[in-house]
C-alpha cells in the first residue's frame, strides 16, 4: 500500500509541512512526497491514500496571479516555480478504484481570517470520487512568508501518523482497504 503526498509551496512553509506529514505516514506506510511540478498525474494501483496540500492565497487555492505575487515576495526562495495544486488537480487522472484522500494547507494565523486552500482542495478531491478520511487541516504561519508557528511541524507529523492509523488491513486474503468515519 502506498501513500502519495503532493504539495505546492512558495517560501517553503507548505513544503516543510508536507515533509513532516510524510514522515508521520512513513512510520507505518510506504510514502512518497512530491512537489506539485514533478508529481505524477496518474496513480499507481497500489496507492490507496492521496494527500494534497498548498498555501492559502487570497482565501483559497493559489492562482497564476497570486503565485506571481508570492514569487516576487519569496525572491530566490521560491519552491514551486511551475504549476500549482489547482492546475495539477485539473490535469490529474483520478483512478477508477476507490482512493482515500486528505487535504491540508498553510495559512496566516489570524482570528476569523476567512478561506482556506484545504477546503477547496478537499471539495475537488470529493468531486473526483476520492473519499475523505478526515476533515481538511490547516497549519499556521505567522505572516505571508512565515515562519511556521511553533509546534506546527510536530503537529503535522502527528497528523500524518493519525492518517496512517486510519488505513488498516482487511481480513486475511483481501487487499488493503480504508476504514474511516465519513466526514
Amino acid at each position: 500500500m502506498q501513500v502519495l503526498v503532493v504539495f505546492e509551496s512558495m517560501s517553503g512553509n507548505t513544503e516543510a509541512i508536507a515533509q513532516a506529514v510524510g514522515a508521520g505516514l512513513a512510520a507505518k506506510l510506504e510514502t512518497q512526497v512530491y512537489e506539485v511540478g514533478v508529481a505524477p498525474r496518474v496513480l499507481d494501483e497500489s496507492t490507496e491514500l492521496l494527500i494534497v496540500g498548498g498555501p492559502t492565497h487570497a482565501f483559497g487555492m493559489s492562482r497564476v496571479g497570486t503565485r506571481e505575487t508570492a514569487a516576487r515576495q519569496a525572491g530566490n526562495r521560491l519552491v514551486s516555480e511551475g504549476i500549482g495544486v489547482r492546475e495539477w488537480l485539473d490535469a490529474f487522472q483520478f483512478p477508477r478504484w476507490g482512493v482515500a484522500g486528505a487535504a491540508f494547507d498553510t495559512r496566516i494565523d489570524r482570528p476569523r481570517f476567512p478561506g482556506a486552500a484545504a477546503n477547496a482542495i478537499a471539495r475537488r478531491l470529493r468531486r473526483a470520487g476520492v473519499s475523505p478520511v478526515v476533515s481538511a487541516e490547516s497549519f499556521y504561519v505567522s505572516g505571508t512568508d512565515g515562519p511556521l508557528l511553533e509546534g506546527e511541524l510536530e503537529r503535522a507529523r502527528q497528523w500524518g501518523e493519525s492518517l496512517a492509523s486510519t488505513l488498516v488491513r482487511r481480513p486475511l486474503g483481501q487487499e488493503f482497504g480504508v476504514v474511516f468515519d465519513p466526514v
